[in-house]
């Protein structure tokens, strides 16, 4: 007999992991005072900037002494900005274990050509992190968004290192905590753990980094849009909202509304407790069927935002095929939007858990995967 379709839908179907959901209560009529068709070096323009970085700042507790920018071309454009402006004084080495950690190492390797040793895992697992020699750069994720694999916490990175940490925090940042003390340079964009619109990225700056642009130079010319110096200085204006290019002020708008959405829930705090939830919601459903599992390995590196699923049953006749087909079926009944697994991840699922959505949607959406499961069995059998 088959499963008959859950009476329960979940309210938002989004589920994607980048762009993700929008924060609960947002509303198209919130963005109303964006300056638009207004120079965003206005007066206006850069008050609504420096709000953007001061409110990161406060709900991230990013130390004051840390300079942070709103740079272009999301998180990517921030990572590019960091491995070309400060890489190249000492060797480095790279850390990844998923696609995103995968595509630095190409950077740094075949464009930068810097002496570099990549240290990888299989998706679902994660790298010896007690290998690292910090006398080296080191460039990692801290959650990896296609495998759904983070680092466990910051313990594994030396107080008294070197050279410096250059982390890709992008579905990390507002959903877990980031010791600012161990990371050099930190990157996330706002289109993933708070829902904002794209385009933009978000660079932190420590001390030792700012110290490192100020007294070396690469080999290589820098584009316009990665030059962090001026003279031998830090060009501080970027740090205080003087962009490098034209920033959309409609996406700055949004991102205002989420960091104040985010202050409603608790801040940070409440963002973790909220994103906690939701992937523990997914972590529970796989515990109560055998069909199932984390990608993950160990509970200990199970990410809370990207969590990524693999199929279990024997009855499977093609991996790839049937998860596809189960997420087409979400996505026809407008029960889960976008949630197969990323292009280079193996088959499954990736389901986004963090903070903007609501624990109750992943409740309903998740007995609706069931009856998609054994709907795509009866059909394979079929």
């Amino acid at each position: 007999m088959a499963t008959q379709q859950p009476a329960t839908r979940p309210a938002n179907p989004r589920f994607s992991s980048g762009p993700c959901a929008k924060p609960p209560t947002f509303e198209l009529s919130k963005l109303a005072g964006a300056p638009l068709g207004r120079s965003h070096r206005a007066a206006p323009g850069k008050a609504k900037l420096k709000e953007a970085i001061e409110g990161t700042r406060e709900i991230l507790g990013i130390p004051a002494d840390y300079r942070i920018g709103i740079v272009p071309a999301s998180d990517t454009g921030a990572v590019e900005m960091a491995l070309w402006s400060l890489l190249g004084e000492r060797k480095v080495e790279m850390l990844a274990w998923e696609s995103f950690g995968a595509g630095w190492i190409t950077d740094v390797v075949k464009q930068l050509k810097i002496e570099a040793e990549a240290k990888t895992a299989d998706y679902g697992q994660i790298v010896d992190l007690a290998s690292v020699d910090f006398a080296n750069d080191v460039v990692f994720t801290w959650n990896g968004t296609t495998s759904g694999v983070r680092v466990p916490n910051g313990d594994w990175i030396s107080d008294d290192r070197d050279g410096l940490t250059i982390c890709d925090a992008t579905s990390a940042a507002f959903a877990m905590d980031l010791p600012w003390d161990k990371l050099d340079v930190t990157t996330f964009s706002w289109q993933k753990v708070l829902g904002g619109e794209a385009a933009h990225g978000v660079i932190v700056l420590s001390p030792r980094a700012v110290e490192r642009l100020e007294n070396y130079t690469p080999a290589w010319p820098l584009p316009k849009i990665f030059r962090l110096t001026k003279g031998g200085k830090l060009i501080e204006g970027i740090f205080t909202g003087a962009t490098i290019n034209t920033p959309s002020m409609l996406a700055v708008e949004d991102y205002l509304f989420a960091l104040n959405w985010a202050r409603s829930v608790g801040g940070l705090e409440g963002l973790k407790a909220r994103a906690d939830a939701n992937a523990q919601a997914v972590f529970d459903f796989c515990d109560a069927n055998n069909w199932i599992a984390n990608l993950a390995e160990d509970d200990a590196t199970r990410s809370n935002t990207s969590v990524c699923l693999k199929f279990t049953d024997d009855r499977i006749q093609d991996g790839a095929a049937f998860a596809k087909a189960v997420a087409k079926r979400l996505d026809v009944e407008g029960i889960a939007y976008d949630i197969g697994a990323y292009r280079d991840a193996p088959a499954g699922l990736r389901i986004w858990c963090g903070g903007t959505v609501e624990t109750s949607d992943i409740q309903a959406m998740l007995p609706w995967l069931a009856w998609a499961f054994d709907a795509e069995l009866a059909a394979q059998a079929a």
